[in-house]
């Protein structure tokens, strides 16, 4: 049965069968970026479905395969801005991360198919759902410091919770996952072929979470130790060094990531995943991300990175500053606090 009344919005759509509810996120010409609009769509749905006996499992999926959610609407931030000013994009975010919290404090199961693209605020909208499925198309990352901001949406929380220092390492570079490797650094718990999504729905309709997902064997843990040794280090410019002299061709790859993110947002990010590690809840993770954020937005580097990676798409942003010995230290420490 389709309801989609229930999230008053074109972008949201719903369907009941059985005793499963699902959430549909359709807006495939931008990737399924969320916005204010989407979140609260979203959020409608979710109380709506909360104290309903009819629904006893919520799913979260795309109406494309494409992505399942690319992330933040960074385009219409940008241009609110301009328009409004940094502190009406601040409450817009700060709605968005409202309905991610509620998604992770639901008291019923919940499923997020993270089939395609999840990035940013996609991780926000389905990696702390009960039960996360990836598929062979996946495509899993944090991307933050490549435009001027630091890793949020919940995303610290499950970075800082990596094995050794792989969420470091994925926290300022941005570097992708594929379905296994976003097991393996605790982004997903299930990976399955995409064409079986519809079966695995079918199965919600009639059957627990937990029963369904009992049948779905998890893939084995595989202990990578990668450049663990490099990002093992007292400070970002050591691990830079490290990777230099002895990161291999990984290495290289992560040094070209480095040279091309901000250089502000590298620098923070390095120092938030090390605060989120002594951090003991997901809501704490999510109230340091909004102190970082409510700093970093009102810095020229976001509007910028916007402008270079989605607007005018030139590849050639003009960070400030524009190379990581030149951050200030002590305005990066200033970012903790609101």
């Amino acid at each position: 049965m389709t309801d989609d009344r229930l999230s008053g919005v074109s972008t949201v759509k719903t369907q009941r069968a059985g005793h499963l509810g699902r959430i549909i996120l359709d807006r495939p010409s931008h990737l399924n970026a969320v916005d204010l609009n989407m979140a609260e769509g979203i959020s409608r749905v979710l109380d709506a479905w909360q104290n309903d006996p009819g629904v006893q499992v919520i799913l979260l999926q795309s109406s494309s395969p494409r992505a399942f959610c690319a992330g933040g609407d960074l385009k219409a931030l940008h241009g609110l801005i301009a328009q409004e000013g940094t502190d009406r994009a601040f409450q817009a975010m700060s709605g968005v991360y409202a309905v991610m919290r509620k998604i992770a404090a639901y008291p019923k199961p919940t499923v997020s198919f993270l089939d395609g693209i999840a990035m940013g605020g996609g991780i926000g909208l389905g990696g702390h759902a009960t039960y996360r499925v990836v598929t062979e198309n996946s495509v899993i990352a944090m991307p933050e410091t490549g435009i001027g901001l630091t890793p949020d949406a919940g995303g610290s929380w499950i970075l800082s919770r990596a094995p050794g220092f792989s969420g470091l390492r994925l926290a300022v570079t941005g570097n992708r996952m594929n379905g296994i490797g976003a097991i393996m650094a605790g982004f997903a718990d299930r990976m399955v072929p995409a064409e079986t999504l519809s079966d695995i729905a079918a199965l919600l309709e009639k059957r627990g979470a937990h029963e369904v997902f009992a049948l779905i064997a998890p893939i084995p843990a595989v202990n990578v130790q990668g450049l663990d040794g490099c990002y093992d280090a007292p400070d970002l410019a050591t691990a830079v060094k490290n990777l230099v002299e002895r990161g291999g061709e990984e290495g290289q790859k992560d040094l070209m990531a480095l040279s091309q993110a901000c250089p502000f947002s590298v620098q923070l990010a390095w120092e938030a995943w090390h605060r989120a590690r002594n951090l003991t809840t997901l809501d704490a993770a999510f109230e340091q991300e909004e102190t970082l954020v409510s700093h970093l937005i009102r810095r020229k580097d976001f509007t910028e990175g916007v402008r270079s990676k989605l607007i005018d798409r030139d590849g050639a942003p003009q960070w400030t500053p524009g190379t990581l010995p030149e951050v200030d230290m002590a305005e990066v420490h200033a970012c903790f606090t609101r």
